[in-house]
């Protein structure tokens, strides 16, 4: 661990030039104390590092100097994909090989060069999640990357919406998904391809099993074709319903881009008042139901006639319960 901290103490001065103690041990998240050894421990290996003193000064390599010690371990190659992503690949384990392959890239790279990746590189973030919800906790996610990059089976007690809700299965998988800031696992079965939600892994542990991956098998395509599959088995019904100017306006942050897409599709001028009348896909009366209140006074319910019972009943107890005494 130690040379290792040292060759990265190296190639930060050689990418970034001058730079305090202070800023080398919040860089590597170690101690002041603990920069200032590694940096005399590279001084008495022969580097030609020397410290400026003076305000403003700091620690830097003799102009010229650079070293060549920039090759890339396996772990590190494999996080240069996730260079830019440097949450989910927190959430894969491979943070420390971010950091190590994008040091020993800088520290590769001409001075001009250098700068402008810099530059490139504080003008771009990926913030995965989407809006009013956070990343989904995978606490056996590690396990998993490793039982895809190894290609071993691994035996898993899997949660699951629908009795039993846990399940035993043993997956070898194929690959992984990040959507919205939830990870997915894709694996096969003796029953085929399937899909599982990295979050609800309860227990996970590798075995002895090796496999291979059918060379046809393309995780991009699998996974454009399971998003279509979902959609068309999500939405089972469908419902008409009058939107305000407002409630069009308040849709998209509210139902999904499909129900909003409907919406523009179908929508049709009722009265004088801006109102429109559109038909949309339904999961189920209660979901639809818990959806569409979102809304408020924007939205009326047409048809069915169960969604709009369902609409009045849950209005009805709402004004129960609010009501003054």
């Amino acid at each position: 661990m130690t040379a290792s901290r040292l060759l990265s103490v190296l190639l930060l001065l050689q990418s970034r030039g001058r730079m305090s103690a202070q800023a080398i041990a919040e860089e590597l998240e170690v101690s002041v104390r603990t920069a200032y050894r590694d940096l005399a421990r590279l001084q008495a290996a022969g580097i030609p590092v020397y410290a400026e003193p003076g305000r403003g000064g700091g620690y830097q390599l003799l102009d010229g100097y650079r070293t060549r010690l920039t090759g890339m371990t396996e772990g590190e190659a494999r996080a240069l994909f996730f260079a830019g992503l440097p949450g989910p690949a927190a959430e894969l384990g491979l943070a420390e090989e971010v950091t190590a392959a994008r040091l020993k890239l800088l520290a590769a790279l001409p001075t001009g060069a250098r700068a402008e990746a810099a530059r490139t590189s504080a003008v771009f973030h990926l913030d995965a999640p989407g809006w009013y919800r956070e990343a989904e906790p995978a606490p056996q996610l590690p396990l998993l990357v490793e039982a895809v990059l190894t290609r071993r089976a691994v035996d898993v007690r899997y949660r699951r919406w629908r009795a039993p809700q846990e399940v035993d299965r043993r997956l070898r998988p194929y690959g992984l998904v990040l959507k919205s800031g939830t990870w997915y696992l894709v694996a096969a079965t003796d029953k085929g391809v399937a899909t599982y939600r990295a979050g609800q892994v309860l227990e996970a542990a590798l075995s002895d099993e090796v496999f291979e991956r059918p060379g046809g098998f393309d995780l991009g395509s699998y996974w454009s074709a399971y998003l279509a599959d979902f959609e068309a088995r999500r939405y089972t019904g469908s419902a008409t319903i009058r939107l305000s100017p407002q409630g069009r306006r308040r849709l998209p942050d509210n139902v999904p881009p499909e129900v909003v897409r409907s919406v523009d599709a179908t929508a049709t001028a009722v009265g004088d008042k801006g109102w429109i009348e559109a038909v949309i896909p339904t999961e189920s009366t209660g979901h639809a139901c818990g959806e569409l209140l979102r809304l408020g006074v924007d939205v009326e319910v047409v048809a069915p006639a169960e969604l709009r019972r369902a609409m009045a009943a849950t209005i009805e107890v709402l004004a129960r319960a609010y009501a003054l005494p």
